[in-house]
């Protein structure tokens, strides 16, 4: 082999980086911003020339290109053109970035005052050889206050044979006196259909062999940033030694196999632990953020191809565990187990219905008087009121549950219903206290899901649930029952609101209870402010 012999491999070696050999030299070559690029042609071609423009957008989205297609263009042999001849002294030049009158400044290292003087002296002196001197200032975001002052007099007013091209990648960071002295042109992230497509392009010019999956793979990684996907592509070249494939382009990337992701998600969906506890194990070399993002990527997907695996709350709930999770990453804090904590949660999230429902099974076992005296009514009925319950009514309650399983909880513990006939839903309440304010100031979303499960129009017929009553009461009560009856047949109200038997409060905390639930600002107070801190005179009589 001689000294100046490439040495081979057996597969391609790239003679040159693809994202110098690949940088546009036109406007027809930018891809993804083509309104742009009409409007500085037509700027062009009719001569309507600005004196100072600010390009800015995500990194690898063409600004410096555009900036130094834009000064070519201006500085062509030929004359002021949207089409350069390239071919020109001056278009060569520019194309090898050596052109004398084309001034090119890193903001960043280039970003006191004195930088800034030296800029404007050169303004005072024509062009070597062009018709313009062009500058271009990149990262102009990072000079300093006193630097952008020093440069606001020459931007407003500068020679006519000078032109400012800035770029960045924030332009909230610049001073309004600045933005209003340019043109602006917003640069949007490349699609990435649209940078696939560019590519697969590239790849079929450089006689590369590809699976649609890899490009795909890469695409994603790189964020909407041409170069930072042709950077990407230039190592899966030579990782996957001339054949790019979806598992080398993984492997490269350090990333989870989207079919592994995809089978996380299934155990999720199936509350399969063990399947989770193994994910976990074996993804000891990922990046938990890689990992999060992965996730969050496949359940985008799920809800942009309408998929009915998921709700669109439960998606949302899902995505709230996520974001958490990179939060908690931001800190510092264990990976693995942010990791752990938050798959799990998803599991139970996913699976909330069930979860939460067995909470409230052992709450009802606790009292073990209660349990017995249920069971002791269900034996003694011929036909159990359980299996009288309308289908509908456990939708209602599976619905809440998706919503909100503490909703559904309480509102499982606590209405039993009774009956559904000519439109009137029956329903017995033993809601107190809590989780009877709880049940009045969610009936919002109680009244959503009745619609939706029973229709509009329906009646709700509330029955409360007394307390037991001695024998003197009974008798008592057997006075008035014609009249009770009487009033629970008008406590037929539409489904906006339920009517229960009312009393007067006996205790201070029921007397609370009662101005708060008249009071929503009050209880909204309360709700932002510690309670001890927050004194209510009142007395039972309802003077407060």
């Amino acid at each position: 082999m001689k000294g100046g012999d490439i040495p081979s491999f057996g597969y391609l070696i790239l003679p040159l980086v693809l994202a110098r050999k690949y940088r546009p030299k036109s406007f027809k070559e930018l891809i993804g911003q083509e309104s742009i690029s009409e409007i500085l042609r037509l700027a062009l071609d009719n001569n309507q020339l600005s004196f100072a423009y600010l390009f800015s957008g995500l990194r690898g989205s063409g600004k410096t290109s555009t900036a130094r297609i834009f000064a070519k263009s201006l500085i062509c042999e030929e004359g002021v053109s949207s089409n350069p001849c390239g071919s020109c002294s001056n278009c060569r030049m520019a194309d090898s970035s050596s052109h004398i009158d084309i001034i090119e400044i890193d903001g960043a290292s280039n970003r006191k005052i004195d930088n800034i003087r030296e800029l404007i002296e050169q303004t005072k002196y024509k062009p070597a050889v062009a018709r313009y001197k062009i500058f271009i200032i990149d990262e102009v975001h990072m000079l300093t206050k006193e630097a952008f002052n020093a440069l606001l007099k020459t931007l407003e007013e500068p020679p006519d044979f000078v032109k400012f091209i800035l770029a960045t990648t924030d332009p909230m960071k610049l001073p309004a006196t600045i933005l209003s002295r340019t043109q602006h042109f917003r640069f949007r992230k490349i699609s990435n259909s649209t940078l696939q497509r560019h590519l697969e392009v590239i790849l079929d010019r450089e006689g590369v062999k590809f699976e649609s999956e890899a490009i795909d793979r890469v695409v994603r990684f790189s964020s909407g940033s041409v170069r930072d996907a042709l950077t990407l592509l230039d190592q899966a070249v030579i990782y996957s030694k001339g054949f790019l494939t979806l598992e080398s382009v993984t492997n490269m990337l350090g990333t989870v196999n989207p079919s592994t992701i995809e089978s996380l998600i299934d155990s999720i969906v199936d509350g399969d632990l063990s399947a989770v506890r193994k994910f976990i194990e074996d993804s000891g070399e990922f990046e938990t953020e890689t990992i999060i993002d992965e996730i969050t990527l496949h359940l985008k997907e799920h809800l942009l191809n309408g998929s009915n695996r998921f709700e669109y709350s439960r998606l949302d709930s899902l995505f709230k565990h996520l974001r958490e999770a990179k939060s908690l990453l931001a800190i510092g804090s264990d990976e693995e187990f942010v990791l752990a904590i938050t798959l799990f949660k998803m599991v139970e999230d996913v699976d909330g219905k069930e979860s939460v429902s067995s909470i409230v099974d052992r709450d009802k076992i606790v009292d073990s008087r209660e349990a017995v005296e249920t069971l002791e009514e269900r034996v003694n009925i011929d036909k159990p009121e359980v299996d009288s319950i309308d289908d509908r009514f456990k939708s209602l309650i599976d619905k809440l549950y998706n919503y909100d399983p503490r909703l559904g909880e309480v509102f499982e513990k606590n209405i039993e219903f009774i009956s559904f006939e000519d439109r009137v839903l029956t329903w017995k309440s033993s809601a107190v206290d809590g989780d009877r304010i709880f049940l009045r100031n969610r009936f919002g979303q109680v009244r959503m899901y009745l619609r939706e499960v029973y229709g509009s129009g329906i009646k709700i017929k509330s029955i409360p649930n007394p307390p037991q009553k001695s024998d003197d009461d009974s008798k008592e009560d057997g006075k008035s029952g014609e009249h009770r009856g009487e009033s629970s047949e008008s406590g037929e109200v539409e489904v906006n609101h339920i009517e229960e038997e009312k009393r007067e409060p006996t205790t201070v905390e029921e007397r609370l209870n009662m101005i708060k639930r008249d009071n929503p600002l009050l209880e909204r107070v309360m709700e932002l402010f510690r309670p001890e801190n927050i004194v209510l005179d009142f007395d039972l009589k309802g003077k407060s």
